[in-house]
């Protein structure tokens, strides 16, 4: 392989078959299960990078069922979502997720800098309970229920909201030398050509569990505040980065 050849092709891991493609992201049919809960808000401000600022004690945990992943195919994903506010805008930060779905894993990471680690989530439908399970390996970090179709929720709101809040990520690929970091940087995207087919709301409980390698208990349930069950069609835009933690100058 010519050196002009890796300069033309190269754009993700490994060269010869990359988990990170050049296409758009579309999600068909990608459901949601929402769970809005206010936790410390000193425990925040510890695990959110600056230059973001923490905006309120409210922590979001997500499942999803991705049905239909270009790119990626059908798979299961999980994880905890902080409000934060950049030079004055409101947007989302990813603190930790967890799938069952190694692609989606390995280019979530390269390319946008998603905090991603191999976990077992579900999202079922138990009788008339809405169910979102967060396995780490075998034992259990997190469960959410939610009364299935309780209300209906205004989707073009939803959709305004998805369309419009920016979301932020930790970007960090150690260097060869084992030890620092070749990239750190703080990268922003958004969610486009949101379709949102339904969404709904109902009684909603939400446990975490300790973990050693899955501590989103870190971040405890003092209060559920919502819940919220959507399905909807979107693309997941590519980013741009906001902020260098390596660049001196």
């Amino acid at each position: 392989m010519k050196i002009s050849d890796i300069q033309k092709n190269a754009f993700a891991m490994p060269i010869t078959s990359p988990s990170g493609l050049k296409i758009d992201y579309r999600f068909n049919n990608r459901e949601y299960f929402i769970i809005a809960y206010e936790t410390d808000i000193e425990l925040l401000q510890q695990v959110v990078p600056e230059p973001l600022k923490v905006v309120s004690n409210i922590v979001k945990f997500e499942f999803m069922k991705m049905a239909d992943a270009h790119g990626f195919g059908v798979f299961h994903e999980s994880g905890q979502v902080i409000e934060v506010e950049l030079d004055g805008v409101r947007g989302s930060y990813s603190h930790m997720m967890f799938l069952n779905d190694v692609a989606p894993i390995s280019a979530g990471r390269e390319i946008w800098g998603f905090p991603k680690k191999y976990g077992n989530p579900s999202l079922d439908v138990d009788v008339d309970t809405l169910v979102g399970r967060l396995k780490y390996n075998s034992v259990d970090v997190a469960v959410g229920t939610m009364g299935y179709k309780y209300q209906t929720l205004d989707v073009n709101k939803i959709k305004d909201n998805f369309e419009k809040t920016p979301n932020f990520l930790l970007k960090i690929i150690p260097h060869a030398n084992g030890k620092e970091a070749s990239i750190c940087q703080l990268v922003k995207y958004y969610l486009e050509d949101v379709t949102v087919h339904g969404a709904w709301t109902g009684p909603t409980a939400l446990q975490l569990f300790e973990h050693a390698l899955a501590p989103v208990a870190t971040l405890p349930v003092r209060k559920v505040v919502s819940g919220t069950h959507i399905i909807a069609d979107l693309t997941l835009g590519f980013g741009e980065v906001v902020f260098d933690y390596l660049d001196t100058k």
